[in-house]
């Protein structure tokens, strides 16, 4: 029998539902039952495919190539359960589905409306592609009190109706700001919050309840009282130090344990949280720390590389020691020399990223690396970046440049038209949507023997995520290793390079896939680990 928890958010966005689900994905793992968690967001977005990172944050990838919410993202790194295209949807998506269905006659000369036909769409997902999970955790994106998300919240509400009570559970995550002048919490935007939900005929179960600081028993019991839950009910979400510090916090304030009460279970078996709370020992006394500078585009929106940046962190847990990021624009180094930036750091990362901006800085900052055998990462746009740097300096192809940018005349990155995936051949063109028309997904790499790649897989054939629309152009392969660049990593059929390296440099290494995307804190992505080593190993040398 599945059971469906519901995690909706008040008063302001960005508390952190994400992450609350994920960790409640994991303490219920811990106590041995399998999940699903999957995210219902209210924009009219298809995906957030199309989305500017500063919109909306990473899109994170799925094996299956799916586009989704940076919060998948967090489902997967907490839990480990693989996300699929099935956990993530949007408003564009369900009225896209309603419309077609209306098209082909589906609903025999309805009238097509909100109610029924939209949420009914909404409640197919949920239920769609369970398995046999014990719990499946859906977040509704945005805030209570969003127009855009009121099909979502009537559809759980039916949903959980039909579900009966002893089947679904709803978790409202709210804010308890501190006023300084007056020395207390306020609980009204939580009171107000919990009515609005009510009015939409949503009694809320639990209430998670974010703050900078401990919530006193009398503002509980006041919560309590006003929003019609009981006070074990109302559960502390207080801010920490990290992020994987909060499966152990939400455990001691008895969230989980909640959960499990409402649905019958017993809870006198404590779940093993051990592992959780080594990371946070790891992250409190680490035995040193690196300096990564992350060359991007998009710096100024960390959440723009979120995976990434998690990535590095768990090369972090791996090695035993903190990993300072130092983010930079790229296009500081258009009019400024690297050095003074970059001198100081134990391994540079370049990134993906879309379009010309900054493209020049990027391949600065790669010359540098290189040149000072400073540890490099390339990822996706990061290791084109490296070809064409590789390119115009060591095999003396001055021209060297990218398709993505406009003509040139030695298009060492070029249009992606025509790959294989599966049994199946896709095509895409310069007309092509940009919406889900790029290589996505999981796709194979075979590794060449003895290169430092295939020694940090310990694997003849392995699997990455990509996303992209250019690739590096194995036309150019034989000038590029003769210059001494050498491939690797590359598509099976050999026609799409997927690895580069330097074996005369300490640590330099571009992928064309997104490593960050399967890396997870108990589970670090080999890449990771071993840059992270060099860097380490840098460090004692300077």
């Amino acid at each position: 029998m599945t059971r469906f928890v519901f995690i909706t958010g008040g008063v302001v966005s960005s508390l952190g539902k994400g992450i609350s689900s994920a960790a409640l994905g994991a303490l219920l793992q811990a106590r041995g039952f399998k999940v699903r968690l999957r995210k219902l967001d209210p924009y009219l977005n298809v995906d957030p495919g199309t989305m500017s990172p500063f919109q909306h944050g990473e899109v994170f990838v799925t094996d299956d190539g799916a586009e989704t919410d940076l919060d998948l993202g967090h489902y997967e790194r907490f839990t480990g359960v693989p996300a699929r295209r099935s956990d993530n949807v949007t408003t564009g998506r369900i009225y896209s589905t309603v419309i077609a269905r209306e098209r082909r006659g589906d609903y025999l000369g309805a009238t097509v409306q909100v109610i029924p036909h939209v949420t009914d769409a909404i409640k197919e997902f949920i239920s769609d592609d369970i398995g046999d999970a014990d719990f499946v955790l859906c977040e509704i994106g945005g805030t209570v009190g969003d127009i855009e998300s009121l099909p979502f919240l009537e559809a759980i509400r039916q949903k959980a109706n039909e579900l009966g009570r002893d089947r679904a559970v709803f978790v409202h995550l709210t804010l308890l700001p501190h006023i300084s002048s007056a020395g207390e919490l306020k609980t009204k935007p939580t009171q107000h919050s919990v009515k609005e939900l009510q009015s939409l005929g949503i009694q809320a179960d639990i209430l998670l309840c974010r703050s900078d600081r401990e919530i006193p028993d009398e503002a509980r019991r006041k919560i309590a009282l006003f929003c019609n839950v009981p006070v074990e009910c109302v559960i502390a979400a207080p801010d920490v130090g990290t992020i994987y510090e909060v499966p152990v916090v939400y455990h001691e304030q008895g969230f989980d344990v909640q959960v499990c009460k409402h649905f019958g279970i017993d809870t006198e078996v404590e779940p093993d949280l051990g592992g959780w709370r080594r990371i946070v020992e790891t992250i409190r006394k680490p035995e040193g720390k690196v300096t990564i500078a992350v060359v991007g585009k998009y710096t100024q929106l960390p959440d723009a590389y979120k995976s990434l940046a998690e990535a590095l962190n768990h090369g972090g847990f791996a090695n035993n020691v903190n990993v300072d990021l130092n983010w930079i624009d790229s296009e500081i180094f258009e009019t400024e020399d690297a050095v003074h930036h970059l001198e100081s750091v134990e391994g540079i990362l370049v990134p993906g990223g879309f379009g010309e901006r900054g493209a020049e800085g990027k391949i600065a900052a790669v010359r540098f690396a290189r040149e000072r055998k400073v540890p490099y990462f390339g990822i996706c746009f990061g290791m084109q970046m490296a070809v064409i740097e590789a390119a115009r300096n060591m095999a003396g192809i001055a021209r060297a440049g990218s398709t993505e940018f406009g003509p040139t005349p030695e298009p060492v990155v070029g249009l992606l038209t025509e790959w294989k995936r599966g049994n199946t051949v896709e095509r895409r063109n310069v007309e092509s949507d940009l919406g889900g028309s790029m290589r996505l997904g999981a796709y194979p790499c075979r590794m060449k023997p003895g290169t430092l790649a295939h020694e940090i897989y310990g694997a003849d054939d392995i699997s990455e995520r990509h996303r992209h629309r250019y690739e590096v152009n194995i036309n150019y392969g034989p000038r590029l290793e003769a210059a001494g660049l050498v491939f690797s990593g590359l598509s099976p059929d050999g026609v799409l390079p997927e690895i580069i390296e330097l074996p005369d440099h300490p640590w330099f290494i571009g992928v064309q896939f997104h490593p960050e995307l399967k890396s997870k804190p108990f589970d670090p992505h080999p890449l990771f680990k071993s840059f992270i080593q060099a860097a380490v190993e840098r460090s004692r040398l300077v």
